[in-house]
């Protein structure tokens, strides 16, 4: 593979707003490269979330510090037309709270100062196929489960002894296997979201007694860290309260745990606002790196365009940072360009 067609498709991904297709590439080259030569590059590669590392490992090394945080979150990029496949199925959304038929991507993401970037990243494949009894229907399910995907990219960060404080995850990755998994096997901290009807106890007689309560009956009246031992975690956790308004006025409520037991309420919010980036991350894979814009077929090709999603986003990170822009700046400098461009050669042609 030749690194200067890698970078050629990442620059295109990043340049381009409609679909990415080898021929349209091969074309702006000028036939620098065929399109059998593109389509290569994500045929005969397999590109992963080891060869992620090994592309953002320099630029990492150079940004990293002890209190960075490792962020933890999952998207689905929705395929409604696309065959089904090991790799495009039905994947539940938490953003829309159903089924959702697509692709399904947990990342990891480092954030450190100003910048945030893909350090892991594992694709949720689904290539067992089972009937359901009760609709007799075709269904599939993944090799493993997305918690234990996350332990194993987890334990992969920490092997590359990336620096790092905490981990950064909602309620889906609160389980006690991870949290026990942080904190023994990595020594790391987390701050994590907890649904509401977890159990708690308020000391840890309480606890040996089998006495617990429900987080949201908690007294947070004082709005200050509460500590609290969880049932199956042998160590005690802050809890925390955090309400907020949402954008239609209501009120919103958010059970936080953290295993840092000398974070105030101030710190332990700061840090966990963090998370937001991983947010940010994945609408840029989605609207600046052309996630879902190729129409590759196989679960081959459709994996390593994806990864060359996820390495175009990181490369925009780098750049943005450098020119001090947000993603959304920086595309639409490169928008206004080409529109400026394509309207030069609109009236040069018109005055032919």
């Amino acid at each position: 593979m030749k690194k200067e067609l890698f970078e050629l498709y990442s620059d295109y991904l990043l340049s381009s707003f409609g679909k990415t297709t080898a021929t349209q590439l091969s074309s702006l080259v000028d036939g620098a490269y065929s399109h059998d030569q593109i389509t290569r590059l994500l045929s005969r590669n397999h590109f992963d979330s080891k060869t992620l590392w090994q592309y953002v490992k320099p630029v990492v090394r150079q940004v990293e510090q002890d209190d960075g945080v490792l962020i933890v979150d999952d998207t689905v990029q929705e395929k409604q037309y696309s065959d089904q496949n090991d790799l495009i199925a039905w994947h539940f959304d938490h953003t829309f709270g159903r089924q959702v038929k697509g692709i399904n991507l947990l990342n990891f993401v480092y954030h450190v100062g100003d910048i945030s970037l893909p350090v892991a990243y594992q694709l949720i494949e689904k290539p067992i196929q089972y009937t359901e009894l009760k609709t007799k229907k075709v269904k599939r399910k993944a090799e493993k489960t997305k918690n234990e995907y996350f332990r194993e990219m987890l334990k992969v960060s920490c092997n590359n002894q990336l620096q790092f404080k905490y981990v950064l995850a909602d309620s889906w990755f609160s389980s006690n296997e991870n949290m026990m998994y942080i904190r023994h096997d990595c020594d790391k901290h987390f701050i994590m979201a907890s649904k509401s009807n977890r159990k708690v106890s308020l000391s840890e007689e309480d606890k040996k007694q089998g006495r617990s309560q429900r987080i949201d009956s908690v007294d947070f009246t004082e709005e200050k860290p509460i500590k609290a031992w969880l049932s199956g975690v042998d160590f005690p956790v802050l809890i925390y309260r955090q309400v907020f308004t949402n954008k239609d006025g209501s009120e919103g409520i958010l059970y936080l745990l953290c295993s840092d037991l000398e974070c105030d309420a101030e710190t332990l919010k700061a840090i966990y606002k963090k998370r937001w980036k991983v947010e940010v991350f994945h609408k840029t894979l989605k609207s600046n790196a052309s996630m879902a814009k190729s129409p590759s077929h196989t679960v081959l090709t459709q994996s390593n365009h994806l990864f060359m999603s996820i390495y175009s986003a990181f490369r925009l990170e780098v750049l943005a940072s450098k020119l001090k822009l947000n993603h959304f700046e920086l595309r639409a400098k490169l928008y206004l360009s080409a529109l400026r461009s394509s309207f030069q050669e609109l009236q040069r042609m018109a005055s032919a």
